[in-house]
């Protein structure tokens, strides 16, 4: 029996690649998540650096797809974008779906998983969970760094590249990717 590949995402999954002669048994299962990944509207704080690169991840693509569309250089050749548009373009990040992030386990360590989450070790097969309380929780985070940054200050780190971007929003002494803060939810 076939099962669609939501289901098998859903149920945990078990596969067997290759010919008869050369077997290999690959297995997965959905992540266990604790009563505050489940029930908290807030994000957990050990997924806030995962979350925060994510946002800085999709601020940056639509901004550069903004500027891509606009007709307005500035002096050094580059597509500017009026602050009306990139306060917009920024709005309608926070406000998208999120759907495509999801919680996965590696190395017994659960970990947010979409576009522009790539770093660390990938298992070769795992189980994603999204839905649920996750698009909300990052459209949370994302207007957070608004309100805390501002649109301006976002925007004009966006314009000296997306590292400055994530440095902004994640970085600093108190950031959610400091290394003191990496260190603290370590010891946890």
């Amino acid at each position: 029996m076939r099962l669609p590949l939501p289901l098998l995402l859903l149920f945990g999954c078990r596969a067997i690649l290759g010919s008869s002669g050369d077997r290999v048994s690959l297995s997965a299962s959905a992540p266990t998540l604790d009563d505050e990944e489940k029930y908290s509207a807030h994000m957990p704080a050990h997924l806030r650096c995962d979350a925060c690169r994510a946002v800085a991840f999709q601020m940056g693509q639509r901004l550069a797809k903004a500027e891509a569309k606009s007709h307005t250089p500035d002096a050094s050749g580059l597509q500017e974008l009026s602050e009306s548009t990139y306060t917009d373009v920024l709005d309608q990040t926070c406000s998208q779906n999120w759907q495509s992030y999801g919680v996965h386990e590696v190395n017994q360590m659960k970990r947010l998983t979409g576009p522009g989450l790539s770093k660390g070790p990938e298992p070769r097969i795992s189980v994603m969970i999204s839905g649920g309380p996750w698009p909300n929780r990052l459209s949370k985070t994302c207007f957070h760094y608004l309100g805390e940054f501002g649109e301006d200050q976002i925007y004009e780190a966006y314009r000296q590249g997306q590292a400055n971007l994530e440095a902004l929003l994640c970085g600093g002494t108190h950031g959610p990717c400091s290394q003191e803060i990496l260190a603290q939810r370590e010891e946890l």
